[in-house]
């Protein structure tokens, strides 16, 4: 232990001597592991979310009975089956705002607490007696999340007022209510809601069976507790996609702590000599060097944990509101993260340095005892591993074609990115060093002949950062080009298919009826365009089926990807046909021609595959039909949904018209732009984080090269020195090491273009298809390509500042002392 101890001590002076070196370690480490656990974190806040959610009743999703098509249903079907002997209870849900917060729409759920089924938990807990008689006692009782309750500013007892003037019942907070929902009684949420009488759907134990009654078939259709519980799959794309970015941020970050610690162990060749020649043996040298390297890791884990729960923090909100637009999932604005999360990015910091070090501390085992001495072995090494790095390239590309061409999954698309981009930094320096090799034997001039020698010497030093630069761009120029390839043709898409002034959403259907009646008759409006939905499972996926009527403007702003003949809207209005989304139809592996069963009350239904269109956005699918088509198998249906063409000037009247003979709140009118804007800011908060992401990566691999140019800044004086003495002034040096720094990181640049676009088809033809089920036209932008190369130059010169500036400043002295220990 001894020995153990005082050779500890002597390589734990080196960061004493070399602080930069040791800061470049702990940098790496450190935003290796803020990234990767910042998203760690946000993923694992949202599944909570969704957990909680799908026990917030019964402690899992309960099977339950409700309308085809979503809407309301009369309270006397609850009464009418539980004198049947169905041992049903009802809830009712809808959306809410309350005065003061009309930014912050919220759920609010009623349930009848005595009616639930035996064993029924509510937000993790079963109720007592007494909870139950306050539950539905005047004053009522309104359960909370506390996350919910600090975002309002509201305190316990307080009964905020909805928008429509209903005071809530006190409000009470309850650690396991999900985040944005209210629970209350539901004969309070029936005054809240403006629904007498009115429920949304009943709850079943979920190992009941039996058959609906006649009466209820065509009303009411049963789902699955399964089939409730669609949120944590529907999203699991996205959280993936934000871990793949999560990791290429820890991969680079690991590249920092590969290139300082490489560096270290090389400027402590002496010191490892002489330990050696003092008899520490090899593995006690390589013990304490692991025991060195893991209280780094332990210090930069500790500052990553903490950074990363406080960018967590910052993109929370931008993710929450993704989640939200996309999925309808209500995510916690606050963290509340369990002690796991903490240990295991401490833990994830010593894997990365395991992972990071390990070479280096095999190269310093293998490196025999002379050769330390040696100032050429660990260049020879280099050179050494630089073949076998050449031949892991190509292996790495190999999986990647492989992958491409029998891959067809989620996972064998982030086996092809991570391939290609693993193969590609591998194969980086490789193919530096030829190219430099090329160039050196076609230059003429000393200098020359010098500088691009030079160059290739720096590579062992600078391989590393230049990797980190590469696949930063890449992984910028990829994203970036899928991002506004993304909004172009998103825009597009919904100027084609949001074409009309107004839409309509009726409350239940006794005035989906009346609404249908009283548009035909307003003679201001052009077009009434109903629209019916029906909500069904297809092979286990969620599919909503809309029934339309025959009109132009289907035809006129309805793109196809793919159409079955010439018109293939007249064969949707006269045959037994449909159109589907191109996400479902590649979940369920269909294409024009097939047929697709379809489960009605009636039985299973076959119509015949007509068109394929566009539905960016929707996790679910989606499906048209004609909605005399759609009424036979489901004939107690009712319009969901109007959409009115009208021409804008004409739109105040009729609101007004409108507002005195249904009474209708804000939230169930929308007009086009209101809707548009919406989308997009949908659209731009979704792909916020990521953006963010991507900016943080490049940050790091600029960090990365400026750590790689400061470190070996001391050790260039050795190779500049005889320039100096040859005649070569210090400002010519220091262009020439700026020229040389350049070289490389346009290189790298060059380099990254292809990469990077590669990178862009793979997330639009691969992964969003496999991720999300649509494929998006590959489009490269010019001018966003100019404009990151432009920002990689400026972190290239602002990287090499201060290096330069420290080699402007060396004294001559500094120069000549260089030569005093020359033998």
């Amino acid at each position: 232990m001894r020995v153990f101890g005082e050779t500890l001590r002597a390589l734990l002076s080196h960061w004493r001597q070399h602080p930069v070196q040791f800061f470049s370690v702990l940098t790496g480490l450190w935003l290796a592991t803020s990234l990767l656990a910042g998203v760690q974190a946000l993923n694992s806040q949202a599944r909570d979310s969704y957990a909680r959610a799908s026990q917030l009743i019964g402690g899992e999703p309960q099977a339950s009975l409700g309308t085809p098509g979503g809407a309301t249903f009369p309270q006397q079907v609850f009464i009418d089956l539980r004198r049947a002997g169905w041992p049903v209870s009802p809830v009712l849900q809808g959306r809410l705002t309350l005065k003061g917060h009309e930014d912050q729409r919220l759920q609010l759920m009623g349930i009848e607490p005595v009616s639930l089924p035996a064993g029924s938990a509510v937000a993790g807990q079963a109720l007592a007696i007494e909870q139950i008689v306050e539950f539905f006692s005047p004053p009522g009782r309104t359960w909370i999340s506390p996350q919910t309750l600090q975002a309002l500013g509201l305190r316990e007892g307080e009964q905020p007022v909805s928008v429509s003037g209903t005071a809530l019942p006190p409000l009470r907070a309850e650690a396991d209510m999900a985040p944005g929902m209210l629970l209350v009684d539901i004969g309070f949420a029936q005054q809240i809601l403006g629904l007498p009488d009115q429920l949304s759907r009943l709850l079943l134990p979920r190992d009941f069976s039996a058959t609906l009654p006649d009466q209820f078939k065509g009303l009411l259709q049963l789902k699955s507790s399964a089939e409730e519980n669609n949120l944590a799959r529907l999203t699991e794309s996205f959280h993936l996609n934000l871990d793949a970015l999560g990791f290429l941020s820890f991969v680079v970050g690991l590249f920092i702590v590969h290139a300082a610690i490489g560096l270290a162990l090389e400027q402590r060749r002496g010191l490892l000599r002489t330990l050696r020649a003092c008899g520490v043996s090899a593995r006690m040298l390589i013990a304490c060097l692991t025991v060195e390297l893991g209280g780094l890791a332990l210090i930069g884990g500790l500052a990553g944990v903490v950074s990363g729960y406080l960018l967590a923090s910052v993109l929370l909100p931008d993710v929450a509101a993704s989640l939200r637009g996309l999925y309808g999932a209500e995510v916690a604005g606050q963290l509340s993260l369990s002690p796991w999360w903490w240990f295991s990015g401490v833990g994830l910091s010593l894997l990365g340095a395991l992972l990071a070090g390990a070479n280096s501390l095999w190269r310093a085992a293998r490196l025999p005892l002379l050769a330390l001495a040696d100032p050429q072995a660990w260049h020879q090494a280099h050179a050494r591993w630089l073949r076998r790095q050449g031949w892991v390239a190509g292996t790495a590309a190999v999986i990647a074609l492989l992958a491409l061409l029998r891959g067809d999954s989620l996972a064998s698309g982030f086996v092809l990115m991570a391939a290609l981009l693993l193969g590609a930094a591998l194969a980086l320096p490789v193919v530096l060093n030829s190219m430099l090799s090329l160039v050196l034997r076609r230059s003429r001039s000393v200098l020359g002949q010098w500088f691009v020698a030079d160059c290739r010497q720096q590579l062992p030093a600078l391989s590393l950062a230049l990797m980190a630069l590469l696949l930063a761009l890449a992984a910028n120029i990829g994203a970036g080009s899928m991002t506004a390839g993304f909004r172009q043709t998103f825009s597009d898409w919904l100027e084609q298919r949001l074409t009309a002034e107004l839409y309509l959403n009726p409350q239940n259907p006794a005035q989906a009826r009346e609404l249908h009646t009283w548009l035909k008759q307003q003679p201001q409006l052009t077009a009434v365009l109903p629209n019916w939905q029906v909500a069904v499972q297809l092979q286990g996926w969620p599919a909503d089926v809309f029934g339309v009527i025959d009109h132009p403007t289907y035809r006129q702003h309805w793109p196809l990807l793919e159409a079955l003949g010439d018109k293939p809207w007249d064969r949707l209005a006269s045959d037994d046909t449909l159109m589907l989304s191109e996400q479902l139809a590649r979940r369920l592996k269909v294409r024009l021609g097939d047929h697709l069963t379809i489960p009605t009350p009636g039985g299973p239904w076959s119509p015949q595959i007509v068109g394929i269109y566009a539905d960016y956005g929707n996790p679910k699918g989606h499906i048209l039909l004609n909605a005399d088509h759609l009424l036979r198998g489901w004939p107690q249906l009712t319009p969901n949904r109007f959409n009115l063409r009208i021409d804008p000037p004409s739109i105040p009247a009729f609101l007004t018209a409108l507002q005195v003979r249904f009474n209708l709140d804000d939230s169930r009118i929308v007009d086009q732009a209101r809707l548009k804007g919406w989308s997009t800011q949908v659209f731009e908060r979704t792909f916020a984080a990521t953006a963010a992401l991507n900016s943080l990566t490049l940050c790091v691999a600029g960090v990365a090269l400026f750590i790689s140019l400061l470190t070996q800044s001391q050790s260039r004086l050795g190779q500049l020195a005889p320039l100096w003495a040859l005649g070569v002034t210090r400002r010519q040096l220091m262009l020439l090491n700026l020229g040389q720094t350049w070289l490389l990181a346009v290189l790298t640049l060059v380099l990254a273009l292809p990469l990077g676009i590669a990178l862009a088809w793979c997330l639009n033809a691969v992964i969003n298809v496999q991720a999300f089920g649509w494929r998006l036209p590959l489009q490269v932008f010019p001018l966003q390509l100019l404009q990151l190369l432009g920002l990689a130059l400026l972190a290239t010169l602002l990287a090499s500042a201060w290096p330069l500036y420290s080699l402007y400043r060396t004294q001559p002295a500094d120069l000549l002392r260089t030569f005093a220990h020359e033998d």
